[in-house]
């Protein structure tokens, strides 16, 4: 699996703690592609298993044009074998998804799923966390990716946002599930150090709705898209039959992937590797950093990633020297009611989700 960043945006969102930046004229933008382009012919060997999916994320790669996507695409094909590609993903923002656009799209003859970063269809919300596009924007978008033949299309959406009230979220939740999207990625708000929103709420500018809230509104995004036939399969995670993510599937796996690009990160199944977080360094040097994970950082990796899934943690997946331990701190919560045990697996229930992180903590080694 392969991951592309493109880590130039047209505005920076309140709540966004990924590294990118506002694009800020189009030869910037070319010379990122042009070092994309090497790093891609210089890793090209590092991709030893065969590539399944591909992943563009960011940031915004629906800012990019579709010559530079085709110049892309074009280095990917020429470095890596990609006959046996089953999913290949574009993020986008739901103001960049012109007919134009996307049949310009279409005839890369590549992408065969978008992502759409909706976030809310409430006009005030959207304002509010610095969002350039508008409910109807967001709906035309998912309709036009349809239309030019994207069958499979998927949106992100927030709930606790500012302001946000539990029928606000539910008229959210109701548009979501009458438009044609095949999956939906629905995160709760997290304030992360150095965002707009940080410093906002320091500033006594806005004010967060209450974590019960939050609670209620996660409760309420189960028990919706379960009766618009959503299956959920990782805590913000949610498709109809047959249309999970396989890209991000694959990362809560463990499956090694090769990531691209300032800020990406790679994962080879013992070494992990991040590449500078700086577009002028990344062009200038292709810089990076990497760590070896030994025995109990790739346990522990282990824990907190398949905790977030709802299939849960195999026993016969713990490594041997960590079981007994692994054992005697589970039992507390499948007696609490977070865990429950089948076939095998420990699977977390409804208030397990709830506390995956706090879990994942306690049975850290």
């Amino acid at each position: 699996m392969i991951y592309i960043h493109i880590p130039f945006c047209h505005r920076k969102c309140s709540y966004c703690a990924f590294y990118s930046k506002v694009e800020s004229g189009r030869l910037k933008v070319e010379r990122y592609v042009d070092a994309l382009l090497e790093e891609m012919a210089s890793r090209c060997n590092e991709q030893t298993m065969p590539v399944r999916t591909v992943y563009f994320g960011g940031g915004t790669p629906s800012i990019l044009e579709i010559n530079e996507l085709k110049r892309i695409v074009d280095g990917l094909r020429t470095c890596f074998d990609l006959h046996g590609v089953e999913e290949a993903t574009l993020e986008c923002n739901p103001e960049d998804l012109t007919p134009e656009y996307l049949d310009d799209l279409r005839k890369l003859h590549f992408f065969n799923r978008l992502s759409v970063g909706v976030q809310s269809f409430d006009e005030r919300l959207l304002r509010t966390i610095n969002r350039r596009h508008s409910p109807q924007q967001a709906i035309e978008s998912v309709k036009n990716a349809c239309d030019a033949g994207f069958e499979n299309v998927t949106i992100d959406l927030i709930y606790g946002l500012p302001g946000q009230t539990m029928t606000d979220w539910q008229a959210t939740l109701a548009q979501a599930t009458v438009l044609p999207v095949k999956h939906i990625s629905a995160y709760a708000l997290t304030v992360e150090e150095g965002t707009i929103l940080a410093a906002q709420i320091g500033q006594g500018r806005v004010t967060l709705p209450p974590e019960s809230l939050q609670i209620e509104m996660y409760g309420t995004l189960l028990e919706h898209l379960a009766l618009a036939g959503f299956e959920q399969y990782e805590i913000s995670n949610f498709s109809l039959p047959g249309y999970r993510s396989r890209h991000n599937s694959r990362y809560w796996d463990r499956t090694p992937y090769l990531g691209l690009g300032a800020a990406a990160h790679s994962f080879d199944g013992q070494r992990r590797r991040w590449n500078v977080a700086d577009v002028e360094r990344y062009c200038a040097l292709h810089s990076f950093e990497e760590e070896i994970l030994d025995e109990k950082d790739a346990y522990n990796e282990l824990l907190m990633l398949r905790l977030r899934t709802v299939e849960g943690i195999n026993e016969k997946a713990i490594p041997s020297q960590f079981r007994d331990g692994f054992l005697r701190k589970v039992e507390p919560m499948v007696d609490r009611g977070w865990l429950v045990y089948d076939e095998g697996c420990y699977c977390a229930t409804y208030e397990g989700l709830l506390h995956a992180d706090g879990m994942a903590s306690e049975l850290f080694v």
